[in-house]
């Protein structure tokens, strides 16, 4: 478990600042040949640190929230690459719905995320990961949903050992998380926990162009 905000001002400037200081975090852990995954678009500045502190190649792992019919914005599930979804069981239930009232969203959003692999990747799959020590990345954690089905994929794939990476997550969230991941590097864990961007400065939206600029940015180190 990383620290609950110890030591680490907020808000963090803006996801680069927070992404040089997680690194320092993630590079103690000591991991042998890791691979980083961004999850987009907001995970992309703060892996681009990581991997450049680390000394290592990053990519996307491409993930899609599923939300309740009629009320897009509220997350009942999610959907990672190689993956399958992953829905909040409890949610659900207390909405009355199930898994299959989700089926048409469900294959809207597989649509958009192949659309974004392409957009992100185009041809070229993922790094592989089996037996390899993954480290999933995002710019923080409200109700986990994405990084939940991230994990999940991850897992599927054979990764020996999976840290999940974030600068900031909701309390619950995090300790929600914890038995998900092998490790969990959170900077804060505030619990008065609105939003992410409350806990940056500069909280800009990116674009896939941004997104794409940084994965082919050259390394420094």
């Amino acid at each position: 478990m990383g620290s609950n905000g110890h030591g680490v001002r907020l808000p963090f400037t803006d996801r680069a600042e927070a992404g040089r200081v997680l690194a320092e975090r993630v590079a103690a852990l000591g991991l042998t040949d890791p691979v980083v995954l961004a999850l987009p678009r907001g995970g992309v500045p703060v892996a681009h640190e990581i991997a450049e502190r680390l000394g290592v190649p990053f990519d996307v792992l491409v993930t899609r929230k599923i939300g309740c019919p009629g009320q897009p914005e509220l997350g009942v599930g999610a959907i990672a690459e190689g993956g399958e979804p992953v829905f909040d069981a409890d949610l659900l239930r207390r909405l009355g719905l199930t898994e299959r009232d989700l089926d048409p969203t469900t294959t809207r959003e597989r649509a958009e995320l192949a659309r974004r692999i392409t957009a992100y990747r185009g041809d070229r799959a993922l790094p592989p990961l089996k037996g390899r020590d993954v480290v999933v990345v995002d710019d923080g954690l409200a109700t986990g949903g994405t990084a939940r089905a991230a994990l999940a994929a991850v897992r599927g794939e054979g990764a020996a050992r999976v840290v999940l990476a974030v600068p900031v997550g909701a309390a619950q969230t995090v300790w929600e998380l914890s038995s998900a991941a092998d490790d969990l590097m959170v900077l804060a864990a505030p619990s008065a926990f609105r939003a992410v961007g409350q806990w940056y400065q500069h909280f800009d939206q990116l674009t896939d162009e941004d997104v794409l600029t940084l994965l082919h940015a050259p390394h420094t180190r």
